[in-house]
């Protein structure tokens, strides 16, 4: 108790300035590293912006009872007269009480707009209980329903039951997609942006992580050439820019935004939140910063919040990765020193990644 005590009263101090350069740098960098102290330090804020909030609302209804004192009701409404003087002489006298009127108003109905609006710190914290059922009970809605029939290679007319995205990691066949999206799959193809349909198996699984690397197993897959794309090691930082490909129709869509958090859903350090929107059939879709590095798979979104979509960092998925055996990956996984979509504009990376990127049918 005494220790949350005196957490609440450096969280207090930081916010107010009152630290030294080098504890408000030994602060922060506390906080990027425990999201439970960061969420503390972000609902402290909003609990002092209330009360600074509410502080300026009895200030003005004082203001305003002082201006009513001041205003003579009886001869004002012995002067209420329809002619101009009227009106410019009641705007000389009194035109200080008018504009703490007015401003009184207008804080009045911004409060009454951002409550309504679930912006009120009670909304907030409500929208994140409805935001924990709704992950844990609608992450597989990221998965696309087919409601066309489709025709695997050399197999029998049956429909796809779900679909999603993945994307290359080596140039002999292995792709990287969300786990959700191939969990009790039967059978399992993957579509090229020609088209062009190969099976594929599950050759690893992490339900843990949310992540899964198929082998494409069809003799009619030819290896591509280098990857142009690497696997980000190291987290990125909040505001960077982002974008994704991926297939919520037969078509690649793109999306970009930035990053809003370095943790995803409930403070989740695997995850970032990025806004960005998505729709079924992202999961599994990569997630590029502006140098042309993955830094995460898209794997679930908030649907009560625009914009609010979850990413498995790319550290797990080159985890994931290591757990193959070397030489079945290929000769061409080595790591590049320079990425070589790094100072291409953006519609140059995405023309050299779109062959990389695949539409994931699950059939079962």
């Amino acid at each position: 108790m005494r220790n949350e005590i005196e957490l609440e009263g450096i969280i207090e101090d930081y916010l107010q300035g009152r630290l030294s350069a080098g504890e408000a740098e030994a602060f922060e960098q506390l906080r990027a590293k425990d999201p439970i102290i960061d969420h503390k330090v972000v609902a402290h804020k909003v609990f002092l912006d209330s009360l600074q909030q509410y502080g300026q609302v009895l200030s003005l209804k004082q203001k305003l009872d002082q201006v009513h004192t001041q205003i003579d009701v009886d001869t004002l409404t012995e002067e209420l007269k329809p002619h101009p003087s009227f009106i410019i002489n009641f705007w000389r006298n009194n035109k200080s009480a008018v504009a703490v009127a007015a401003s009184f108003l207008l804080l009045t109905v911004f409060t009454l707009y951002s409550h309504f609006n679930g912006k009120s710190q009670d909304g907030t914290y409500d929208l994140m209980r409805r935001e924990v059922a709704i992950i844990k009970n609608s992450q597989n809605k990221l998965v696309r329903k087919f409601n066309s029939a489709t025709i695997p290679p050399r197999g029998p007319v049956i429909a796809a039951k779900f679909g999603g995205t993945g994307f290359a990691l080596t140039s002999n066949g292995y792709l990287c997609t969300s786990y959700h999206v191939v969990k009790d799959a039967d059978s399992v193809y993957v579509q090229n942006n020609k088209g062009e349909s190969f099976k594929a198996k599950v050759a690893f699984s992490d339900p843990q992580y949310d992540i899964a690397i198929l082998k494409i197993i069809d003799n009619s897959f030819i290896h591509l050439s280098n990857i142009p794309y690497k696997l980000k090691k190291y987290n990125s930082g909040m505001g960077e820019n982002v974008y994704t490909l991926g297939f919520p129709k037969d078509d690649a869509v793109f999306g970009e935004g930035y990053v809003s958090s370095k943790s995803g859903h409930g403070g989740d350090t695997t995850q970032y939140q990025v806004s960005i929107p998505i729709n079924p059939g992202n999961s599994g879709g990569p997630l590029l910063d502006n140098y042309g590095n993955i830094i995460g798979v898209i794997t679930a979104k908030e649907n009560q919040v625009d914009g609010a979509t979850f990413a498995v960092k790319s550290k797990y998925v080159l985890e994931a990765l290591n757990s193959i055996p070397q030489d079945s990956l290929g000769k061409k996984t080595a790591p590049v020193k320079k990425n070589p979509l790094q100072g291409l504009k953006r519609t140059r990376q995405i023309d050299k990644i779109q062959d990389y990127v695949y539409m994931i049918k699950v059939y079962n």
